[in-house]
């Protein structure tokens, strides 16, 4: 599993395979897609979100095919939420709670 240190502390990085830049450092804006509210973090947390937002989605559409909780990818869904619990409480918060 990769690591990234950040502000003096270092971070397990949940996803082998996802892009986390090659700027994982940079502060960039996120929004919350149904409250508009924006909070800054870091391009490799912005990079667990997209892995969260786009599994979320591709398991709501298996789900609407083959009964719902029938994804195995919502298993990806609950390592991210995780990882920006512990992580990224404030973050979490304006996100994805």
């Amino acid at each position: 599993m990769k690591t990234i240190k950040y502000n003096n502390k270092e971070y397990k990085l949940p996803f082998d395979g996802a892009d986390y830049g090659d700027n994982p450092l940079e502060m960039e804006d996120v929004a919350n897609p149904y409250t508009g509210e924006k909070i800054a973090m870091p391009g490799f947390a912005v990079a667990v979100y997209d892995v969260i937002m786009g599994s979320q989605q591709m398991a709501s559409i298996h789900d609407s095919q083959h009964g719902d909780g029938s994804s195995p990818v919502w298993n990806d869904v609950r390592k991210g939420l995780d990882w920006f619990r512990k992580y990224f409480a404030k973050e979490y918060m304006v996100l994805l709670d």
